[in-house]
């Protein structure tokens, strides 16, 4: 019955579900020990919008792309490397990681890393993940079907997280 329903980017988007899971538990916890250290959340009823969207993203590969898909070894290669960017950020970040915007009057204001370059790579990554993942399986229409619509989600999450960060930026002289 399952016999040619699953392949290659059925088990990518399973495996991304299981990733982003784990790394949803290590949100959560850095979440609660911020909130209780007296952080605050930042755009919290934006906060299903980002969560639904990434599932959306998540399942339209499960379910848009065709089980026997071509796999673009060289994209797929791209992709992982972007995995690499994307733990090099989470662990930059340690502690004050999440999905959710929590700011903390007290906490640093990271430079180092990968924010030396950019001052969110994380959205970066995961603006070239979304993008890259659909195309590993020629899935080209999703990615940048789902690429506008994930950026557009994002835009406005760093407009928010920008205005949290400048509330703890001293005043420029």
């Amino acid at each position: 019955m399952l016999e040619g329903a699953i392949g290659w980017p059925q088990i990518a988007a399973l495996l991304l579900l299981a990733q982003r899971g784990a790394e949803e538990v290590y949100s959560a916890r850095n979440t609660r020990a911020l909130l209780a250290e007296g952080g605050f959340e930042v755009g919290r009823d934006y906060y299903p919008v980002v969560a639904v969207t990434h599932l959306a993203w998540i399942a339209a590969l499960f379910f848009l792309l065709l089980p026997d898909a071509p796999v673009s070894i060289a994209l797929l290669g791209l992709y992982l490397a972007l995995q690499v960017v994307r733990y090099w950020v989470i662990a930059t970040l340690g502690r004050y990681w999440t999905h959710r915007i929590i700011t903390l009057r007290s906490a640093p204001i990271v430079r180092r890393g990968p924010y030396r370059y950019l001052s969110h790579p994380n959205y970066a990554v995961s603006i070239g993940e979304t993008f890259l993942l659909p195309g590993v399986f020629g899935g080209w229409a999703l990615a940048v079907i789902m690429t506008a619509v994930w950026s557009a989600v994002l835009y406005y999450k760093i407009l928010l997280e920008n205005r949290a960060l400048a509330e703890r930026r001293p005043a420029q002289h």
